[in-house]
């Protein structure tokens, strides 16, 4: 059996070999590729999806390797783009993944013909650019599937999936909401969204309330976050990316 076919065996005897195709010829754009979408970017490669776009404008630092797949002591100062592709094709050295290394915002959307994708992952942290992301996504009619806040939580068993406008117990979904109602722009169609209903929680050194601002979802010394949440996270999103492919080959 050739590797490829060999890789994704498991996945084809699960899907069908009709399904492993569509998935193949699948495009996808993550944005946003750190604790939650370089897992998100994973589960879709180790799935089979065979077009990827990462977007991410940072570089790899010492404080993301408690939570991201692509950081390493050996990956410190690296572009987490660049990181995650090379980590990726060693999974699947068939995929074909391509890298921006750019910040999405409301200025730098007309770089991103998301018109061309079947489906937007948004694992955004910054406010304003998730708000941009989510309006822009859902104008263009392309299934969007997006990550609330990830940070301090702690129970696997808290996290659900529900659409935006039912997300509940999520300072940044109440930040966004707040924010389109103020704006009077509203997205053009439901989304699905990752959250957790679990209560704000610091067990280690207090620190401020999270506060939501215009940059992103931060405080001073930055969110106590771990990885086993931010990749429930990640992977929920691929699982919900497969479950649509695979309903819409039922059609």
């Amino acid at each position: 059996m050739p590797q490829n076919e060999a890789i994704f065996y498991r996945a084809e005897r699960l899907l069908g070999e009709g399904f492993m195709q569509r998935a193949s010829r699948c495009r996808v754009i993550v944005f946003g590729v750190g604790g939650v979408g370089s897992w998100c970017a994973e589960g879709l490669v180790r799935s089979g999806i065979g077009h990827l776009t990462l977007v991410d404008s940072d570089c790899v630092s010492v404080t993301n390797i408690n939570r991201q797949r692509m950081a390493t002591v050996h990956t410190v100062g690296q572009p987490k783009v660049e990181a995650l592709r090379r980590q990726l094709l060693d999974i699947n050295p068939q995929a074909d993944i391509a890298v921006m290394q750019q910040f999405y915002s409301e200025e730098t959307a007309a770089a991103f013909p998301l018109e061309q994708y079947d489906y937007v992952v948004d694992a955004i942290d910054s406010l304003a650019s998730k708000a941009a992301l989510i309006l822009h996504a859902t104008a263009c009619g392309v299934p969007l599937y997006s990550s609330m806040g990830a940070a301090l939580k702690l129970d696997p068993t808290a996290i659900r999936v529900a659409e935006f406008w039912n997300v509940k117990g999520c300072p940044l979904a109440r930040a966004l909401r707040q924010r389109f109602k103020k704006q009077h722009t509203f997205p053009r169609h439901k989304f699905q969204c990752v959250f957790s209903e679990e209560l704000l929680t610091n067990l280690g050194e207090p620190h401020p309330e999270p506060v939501v601002g215009e940059s992103s979802l931060v405080v001073t010394h930055g969110n106590g976050s771990l990885a086993h949440i931010t990749a429930i996270y990640g992977f929920t999103l691929s699982g919900l990316i497969l479950q649509h492919l695979q309903n819409c080959s039922k059609l």
